[in-house]
């Protein structure tokens, strides 16, 4: 199966299964001499974890413990390849024997099954959101070589969960609620929607915006290796996201180039962009301005409502996905494309 490895430069691969024993992350081209822990990358992967006590979070508790098995010596990374572990411990792959012969709507059963002529039925295998646990370890890695060398940061929010929209925006906030919105009084409304959805044994989706600040200049190449072409490849390639939009997006098209176009200006001998509809990136390249990323996160398709479907020796029938699943997704995918977002960024300065 290929397709587990992503970058240029600073290269990651990514393997294990939702309920084998341990997913890992092999990280390559990471330069030496940069301070590197386990507590590092152990804070990022805890802030992908469910939230203690949701309702609307998935019930499996596992501990998440990261272990850096290689590529670190005297808490600085010695330049040769890092691969880092964490154990999958609280496992019920009993949950999925009762549909090991049934494909899942919405889930890759079927597409699998189809491509490799088998699939790992236990909570998904390789297709489960598990996966992305490596990406956020390797995220870690990347936040680091990008703080170190610009002094750049990135953080997400939720901005929509069904059609309930954030209107305001708190930083502060953002991590003070399981939803991660920056909008106090929606965030209560947003919850509680999600929280009678559940109720009714659904899901429902969200869209999240990435911010990131203070990003190197200058980053991007013409014409296929394009910014924020290979920003939306590492996006798209998180298995909840099936939309994305960068800087105005869609609202450009209703958009006049008058209204479109950022102004510049000098000040104090610098370049000043006088706003910035383009998302801080133009013609494939960084501009330095905060880049804003906003994605479109499906509905999880997990959920314990009756639905039609077909036997792998084609008989119709019909299948409810019990098990321990999330309502919404949205705000625990945060930590994973912040991680893909830092992952590009490191490959393109690396390589310049």
């Amino acid at each position: 199966m290929p397709g587990n490895t992503f970058g240029t430069t600073f290269k990651i691969t990514t393997w294990g299964e939702s309920h084998g024993p341990m997913v890992g992350a092999v990280i390559d081209g990471c330069p030496p001499k940069l301070p590197l822990s386990e507590k590092d990358i152990q804070k990022e992967v805890d802030r992908r974890r469910p939230k203690k006590f949701s309702k609307i979070s998935t019930t499996r508790r596992e501990k998440d413990l990261v272990k850096i098995v290689s590529g670190v010596f005297e808490g600085k990374t010695t330049g040769i390849p890092i691969s880092i572990i964490v154990e999958n411990s609280d496992i019920r792959s009993q949950d999925y024997s009762k549909i090991s012969d049934k494909y899942r709507p919405g889930h890759a059963d079927y597409t699998y099954e189809l491509k490799y002529g088998l699939r790992d039925f236990r909570g998904g295998g390789r297709a489960s959101g598990r996966e992305t646990i490596a990406r956020v370890m390797a995220g870690a890695v990347a936040k680091k070589i990008l703080a170190l060398n610009a002094k750049t940061e990135i953080f997400g929010h939720t901005i929509q969960i069904g059609k309930i929209k954030a209107e305001k925006f708190d930083k502060d906030f953002i991590e003070q609620n399981e939803l991660r919105c920056a909008d106090k009084n929606v965030a209560k409304k947003m919850l509680t929607f999600a929280e009678e959805i559940r109720k009714q044994g659904d899901s429902t989706g969200g869209i999240i915006e990435i911010i990131i600040k203070s990003p190197p200049k200058g980053l991007g190449d013409p014409v296929f290796d394009k910014l924020e072409a290979n920003l939306s490849k590492a996006l798209m390639s998180i298995g909840a996201v099936k939309g994305i939009e960068i800087g105005e997006g869609f609202k450009c098209a209703e958009m006049k180039g008058s209204e479109n176009n950022d102004e510049m200006a000098m000040e104090k001998g610098k370049v000043k962009f006088l706003s910035n509809h383009c998302g801080g990136i133009l013609g494939g390249i960084s501009t330095g301005e905060d880049i804003i990323i906003r994605l479109a996160i499906k509905s999880v398709p997990s959920i314990s409502k009756e639905l039609k479907t077909i036997t792998k020796s084609g008989k119709n029938t019909k299948i409810q996905t019990l098990g321990r699943h999330d309502c919404c997704l949205a705000p625990r995918i945060i930590p994973v494309a912040e991680s893909m977002a830092a992952i590009v960024l490191a490959d393109m300065l690396l390589a310049k």
